[in-house]
This record gives structure tokens, sequence and C-alpha cells, in this order.
């Protein structure tokens, strides 16, 4: 089922609210009471209705990206790790030139999952053979980056050039490293707010968005940046870098890991600039600090 027009309308909340409307017509799903979760790389939006989330990239561009997510949901369901699945309609869609994604609402049970869990889960994740069928790509760390950069028209030309200037020098820092764990499918994005524990206390893992092949260290590096920007405490970090068996921050190659983190997580912020003020000042911050590396590094999370 497709539904086009010319792909240049930007990614804000109204055009994703617009896709989110055709892409019910085309369902036949109800989309009162619609709610807005997030808008990040994709918008996803709950339909209380029919029980229903519905993801929304920004473009084409990531159409193989969709295609993954629905058949890595259904490689972790078979192999046993409780994954967020699609609904039965074919998929993915696309709408207005943008991938949308159906998947089951997941009744959480009001207590968020932590650092304990997300350990867990990676080590169970870390050690499945990955079926040939699958097919996974191999794990991009800077995947979008310089993309982002090129793009947007919130950076003066200097900050467009520093900021693809360090994008260059990561991108040979990182393949020049050695890597202690053996390669396996990672997550890509594996911080705790993409595991959602169920009401009979399940933990389900969400977000196949930059599922890939690739160093188990990337996954592990997402919790250790955000520790390292005091969005949580020592010991929690210290009992996850226990539980999972390898502690990330004592590798030698870490620094690149977390360099990177900092990139991404700056451009990843600086899509969404125009939608909130507060948003704009954090994007500022943080840019201010990859610009002086010796600043404090004093982070709001989004």
């Amino acid at each position: 089922m497709t539904v086009s027009q010319p792909p240049t309308i930007p990614f804000t909340s109204g055009e994703a609210q617009a896709t989110l409307q055709e892409a019910c017509q085309v369902t036949g799903l109800r989309s009162d009471g619609a709610r807005l979760i997030r808008l990040g790389e994709n918008a996803l939006y709950v339909l209380p209705t029919e029980r229903v989330v519905v993801r929304i990239a920004r473009s084409l561009d990531v159409l193989a990206d969709a295609h993954k997510e629905v058949a890595v949901s259904a490689w972790l369901n078979e192999a046993g790790l409780p994954a967020a699945r699609t609904t039965a309609h074919e998929q993915p869609l696309v709408v207005r030139d943008k991938p949308v994604t159906l998947w089951h609402f997941i009744e959480d049970c009001g207590t968020p999952a932590d650092l304990n869990d997300l350990a867990a889960v990676l080590r169970m994740l870390h050690q499945m053979p990955v079926p040939a069928e699958l097919a996974l790509p191999e794990f991009k760390i800077l995947g979008r980056v310089s993309e982002r950069i090129s793009a947007t028209d919130v950076l003066s030309d200097d900050e467009r050039r520093f900021l693809l200037t360090r994008y260059e020098e990561l991108q040979v820092a990182y393949a020049t490293l050695n890597f202690p764990l053996a390669s396996c499918a990672v997550h890509g994005d594996a911080h705790s707010d993409n595991l959602i524990k169920a009401a009979d206390g399940t933990v389900v893992l969400i977000d196949f968005e930059r599922f890939a092949f690739g160093p188990p260290e990337t996954d592990l590096a997402v919790t250790a940046i955000e520790h390292t920007l005091g969005w949580g405490s020592r010991a929690a970090y210290e009992q996850f870098a226990e539980l999972y068996g390898f502690d990330v921050m004592a590798w030698e190659g870490y620094s690149v890991l977390s360099d990177i983190n900092e990139l991404k997580m700056t451009t990843w912020l600086m899509q969404n600039v125009d939608e909130d003020e507060t948003i704009a000042q954090e994007f500022r911050n943080r840019l201010f600090c990859l610009q002086n590396p010796e600043a404090p590094r004093r982070w709001r999370p989004f």
C-alpha cells in the first residue's frame, strides 16, 4: 500500500501528524485520541483505541531499515528474546514518502526497566547466533551523522565544517580500534529506554532501526556515556558492567566510542531545534562542548 507525494516536506510534528492520519486511512485504523510519544529520528504515536504504536521514519532513505525492523522483530520473538511485535498488516507501508511500521502496544507495569534489565537483555542478545537469512548489515556507528550535518539549516558554515571534520576524524579513529569481544548482533541504540517492563514483568526489547552485526562494545558504550554525563549513579553502572561481564570503560578504545556517542547525541538533537526552544538551547550547549573538549558536560537528557 503506497500513498506518495514529493519528498521535500520537512519532518516536523505537523508533517508527522499528517502522515499518521493518512496511514490510518490506508490501514483502516482509528486515529482518535492518537498521542505523540516521541519525535526524534522517528515519530512514534500511540493509537489508544487500537492499542497500536505507529512508527514513522523521516524519509525513504531509511526504507531498508524499516524492512529490517520487521524481520528482526520476528527473529527475536522466534528465538525466545521478548521483543516488540508488528501487527498483521503488510509492512512497512510507505505513506507520504515515509516508511511506516505498526506495532502492538505493550502495556507496561508502571516501573521502568533499569540497567540490570539492560545488562541481562544485552548479554542474551549478544550470545544469540544470527541466522544467515536475516542478512544483518554491518554496524555503522556513525550512520546518518554526516547526512544530518549536511542537511540542516541551523549551523553556520564554520560550525558545519567543524562537525564534518570531527565526523571524519572519528571515522578514522574508529577504524583503527581492536575490539576485544567477538562481533555479534547489536541493538545499535542500547539504552534502558528501549526496554519496556510489561504488565506481567517480562522485559521487552524495542526499537530495531539501528540493529546490525558488529562489536558488542558499541552497545555497552551507550550506557557508559550516559553514566559519564551524570545520568546515573556509579554504583548502577558498576552493577551493569558486572552483570554483563565486561566493563567497556576499562577498555583502552572506550574514549573513541565516547567521543562518537557525543557527536551522535548532538546531531540527533539538532534535528528538532525548531520544535522547542529548550531543545535549541541544549543543542547549543552540546555543540559548545564538542568545540571545547575540556568544558564540563552539563547535558540534559531528551
